[in-house]
Formats: C-alpha cells, sequence, structure tokens
C-alpha cells in the first residue's frame, strides 16, 4: 500500500495574497511532490494563459457533458462562464502520493469536502481590511468599482473562516509561507502517514 497524498483546501478573499503563498511554496520546496489542481474552464484564454497550465480551455458543451458524466467534485457559472474541478485528475494525483493545492472559494469548498472529508482545509485572511484594499489597489488590475465590490463581498467570505482546519493571517509574507509549509508538514507527518511510508522500519523495530 503506497502513500496516499493529501487535497489541500486553500480559500480566502481576494487580495489576500493565496495564490501568492502557494506559488512560493512550490518554488521552495521542488522536492516535495506537490502541484496546484488545473480547474476546467470554458471562457476564452487570457494573454499569456495556457491551456493545460492555468486551465483547461473547453466549450460549453464539453463542459456540460463533463457535469453529465459527474466528472467534477465542484462546478459553478460565473458571469456567464463555467469553472470545475475534476474529480477523476485530482484522484488519481492523490493515489500517486502528490499532496493537491485547490484553489476554490469557501461554496466550492463545501461541495469537495462532501465527496471528500479527508481533504484538508486552510484559510488565509489579511492582517485588515485596509490592508486588503491597498492590495487590491496595488495590483492595478481592477477599476475602482469593481474594487469596491470585491470588498464588499470580502466580508461575507472571511466569515466563513471556521469552517477551515487551519488559518493564517497574511501579515508578513515569509511568515505566513513559513506557516503554510509548517501545515504541509504536520500533515505529511501525521501517524497514519508515516506508518505507510516506513511501515518495514516499523515492522523491524516491532519484531520479536
Amino acid at each position: 500500500m503506497s502513500q496516499v497524498g493529501t487535497l489541500y483546501i486553500v480559500s480566502a478573499p481576494s487580495g489576500a495574497g493565496k495564490s501568492s503563498l502557494i506559488n512560493a511554496l512550490l518554488a521552495e520546496k521542488r522536492d516535495w511532490q506537490t502541484q496546484v489542481s488545473v480547474s476546467h474552464t470554458t471562457r476564452a484564454p487570457r494573454v499569456g494563459e495556457a491551456d493545460g497550465e492555468h486551465y483547461h480551455f473547453v466549450s460549453k458543451e464539453a463542459f456540460k457533458k463533463l457535469i453529465a458524466e459527474n466528472a467534477f467534485f465542484e462546478w459553478a457559472e460565473v458571469f456567464g462562464n463555467y469553472y470545475g474541478t475534476s474529480r477523476v485528475t485530482i484522484e488519481q494525483a492523490l493515489a500517486k502520493g502528490i499532496d493537491i493545492f485547490l484553489d476554490i472559494d469557501w461554496q466550492g469548498a463545501r461541495q469537495v469536502r462532501e465527496m471528500m472529508p479527508q481533504a484538508r482545509g486552510i484559510f488565509i485572511l489579511p492582517p485588515s481590511r485596509a490592508e486588503l484594499e491597498a492590495r487590491l489597489n496595488k495590483r492595478g488590475q481592477d477599476s475602482a468599482e469593481v474594487i469596491a465590490k470585491r470588498m464588499q463581498q470580502a466580508r461575507a467570505e472571511m466569515s466563513h473562516f471556521d469552517e477551515y482546519d487551519y488559518l493564517i493571517i497574511n501579515d508578513d509574507f515569509d511568515t505566513a509561507r513559513e506557516e503554510l509549509s509548517a501545515i504541509i508538514t504536520a500533515e505529511r507527518n501525521a501517524q497514519n502517514k508515516q506508518a505507510i511510508k516506513h511501515r518495514t522500519t516499523i515492522q523491524e523495530l516491532l519484531a520479536e
């Protein structure tokens, strides 16, 4: 029996630094068997986006066929486009012992945990609402109107932090990255995972 990977559901309001923290951890821990889940979407690729790397870009007809086949852990329609998380792709990766980061909101997290209750949830919060708004403005990606809407949504999103197993306050980026790394390390050292990984050693230690 090989060691099975862990599915990490990571949620945060826009601008809290969720994607930056995950990418920084992956860059630092290149020897870890860890990857980010790549979602399916029906929206058109943006400049610089590659199929299979940023998203799996599919037609609406293909997406609806996948829905009918129960191929998604969770899916949603956002502003006329569909987004979904492939169940088969994640299950195959986990079976190989690969840890998966799933970047979704709290509603998607609920859907995933219904199908995979052993998944671990990590919620990332900003140090303050003022700092969150400052980060959104600094990105320079959204208009003032869009940022105002994101700030309105943020409070509702953040109220669901207590549905997760771990909480990180992203005040100092390096500290938050270390805390994320510590969570993964602790999960990998859980008794059930270590018992599988080191079963030969344990058998020898307990032999009469």
